[in-house]
């Protein structure tokens, strides 16, 4: 299985930020001392994992894991195509990012985009053959690093009841 730790950081960062009560004055809850621990376990962990990702890829010589996160986005969508605020949604990129992401990942010949011809301003993003190539390039040493930095670490009991104990967090 195909697991997107970047996106699941960035998610479960999101949501817990998002379940956090007001910190208007009328808030005077804080966080036990266990859950500030995790919260920088979290964090510490996230941070970590994705520099050692990145560099695995870098050493392979392969784009970075932001473009991993677009080709798989494009791959997994109908007919290989998503319109940026779908991409940025899916992805957690801001379109700003995401934006300058996708002129580059154009210039390599990895996406192409066309009008969105209900909206002439709008655009499809489309991954092209080479960029289904490159997804599956990346994957072969994103899946190893994901391995090597992750699944050698932890049981898969201990991984399932992990990403169990990560889901309620997304759920709210």
């Amino acid at each position: 299985m195909q697991l997107h730790i970047c996106a699941l950081a960035i998610t479960v960062k999101m949501h817990v930020i998002a379940s956090m009560p007001d910190s208007s004055p009328d808030h005077t809850r804080t966080p036990s001392a266990a859950t500030t621990r995790l919260w920088i376990a979290l964090m510490r962990t996230q941070r970590i994992l994705l520099a050692a990702i990145e560099q695995d890829l870098k050493a392979a010589d392969l784009p970075p894991l932001g473009w991993y996160d677009v080709l798989w986005e494009l791959v997994r969508a109908e007919k290989g195509r998503l319109r940026p605020f779908e991409i940025e949604a899916h992805t957690l990129l801001a379109q700003h990012n995401l934006s300058r992401l996708l002129d580059r990942m154009e210039e390599a010949d990895l996406v192409r985009r066309e009008v969105f011809p209900q909206d002439g301003r709008g655009r499809w993003v489309l991954v092209t053959e080479a960029g289904r190539a490159m997804q599956q390039r990346i994957w072969t040493v994103y899946g190893a690093s994901i391995e090597r930095h992750l699944g050698e670490k932890l049981a898969d009991a201990d991984a399932h009841q992990l990403a169990d104990q990560l889901a309620r967090l997304i759920r709210g």
